[in-house]
């Protein structure tokens, strides 16, 4: 069972913003987690990559609560600016472990194009 995230923004008009969280990656997280007491995965979207945008992953000490949304699922909070939810919105995170590597990856909807790499996309 995936778990779906679902905020709503009242500062813009009532967006409702959506982000699904597999199981594969909640249980990822788990395991970085019991290691990383007292973190944050935070995701982030900026500008750059061979698309115009990429996608970042990393552990935080902290999170914003005014400016970021925030996913707490059991021990694992997920941390995302305001501003990279909106490239984001309805999509899914996951986690991919295969015979050429594990990372988490996004199926995003919202992406144009991505590149083969799976780490940036276009708009």
């Amino acid at each position: 069972m995936n778990n779906p995230f679902i905020e709503k923004d009242n500062s813009n008009n009532n967006i409702e913003y959506k982000l699904t969280i597999t199981n594969d990656a909640i249980n990822r997280l788990k395991k970085i987690f019991a290691e990383e007491k007292n973190k944050v995965f935070r995701i982030i979207v900026s500008g750059g990559g061979c698309s115009g945008f990429q996608y970042k992953f990393d552990i935080d000490k902290k999170f914003d609560k005014e400016k970021d949304f925030t996913i707490k699922i059991d021990e694992i909070t997920v941390a995302i600016d305001k501003k990279s939810l909106e490239f984001i919105n309805n999509g899914e995170v996951d986690f991919i472990n295969s015979l050429t590597g594990q990372y988490f990856t996004i199926n995003n909807p919202n992406a144009k194009s991505s590149c083969g790499c799976g780490t940036s996309f276009s708009i």
